[in-house]
């Protein structure tokens, strides 16, 4: 069975959506990108599944009955959907309703990291007065105390 041109279409819409809002920093647009991306990999597994009548027995030949395994995967996918949906609302509604905005924000340790590394990767490295700091020695071999 080849998959319908509409549904491949449909997927890569959604997903590509779903991973663009994921990539903002307001809780609420990340919600949204959950649900889209949870709803385009229902539409894919439901692509996987063979069509065909309800997969009853003894409501017709056995050979044309669908595949229900997609069917399943799919309920299962939508209530895991459900939940973290929910967490993630939670989420949103605890940090409105304690910094007036849902925006995660940097914490501190971020912050020293990024700072670590510009000043390592930065052309003034040498000129900033930091020549007293040892420089970072990435080896698997055990380095001598000083």
């Amino acid at each position: 069975m080849t998959p319908n041109l509409v549904y491949v279409v449909v997927v890569g819409v959604l997903v590509g959506a779903g991973v663009s809002l994921l990539l903002e920093r307001t809780l609420t647009r990340i919600v949204i990108g959950v649900v889209l991306i949870g709803n385009g990999v229902n539409v894919l597994i439901l692509m996987g599944g063979a069509f065909g009548t309800p997969p009853i027995v003894g409501g017709g030949p056995d050979e044309d009955m669908s595949d229900p395994l997609p069917q399943a995967m799919i309920l299962t996918a939508i209530v895991i959907t459900l939940g973290i949906t929910a967490f993630l609302l939670a989420m949103a509604y605890r940090s409105w309703q304690l910094l007036g905005h849902d925006e995660v924000q940097d914490d501190d340790e971020d912050t020293r990291i990024i700072g670590l590394a510009e000043r390592d990767e930065g052309p003034h490295a040498k000129e900033s007065g930091d020549d007293d700091l040892p420089t970072p020695v990435y080896s698997c071999e055990p380095q001598e105390r000083r």
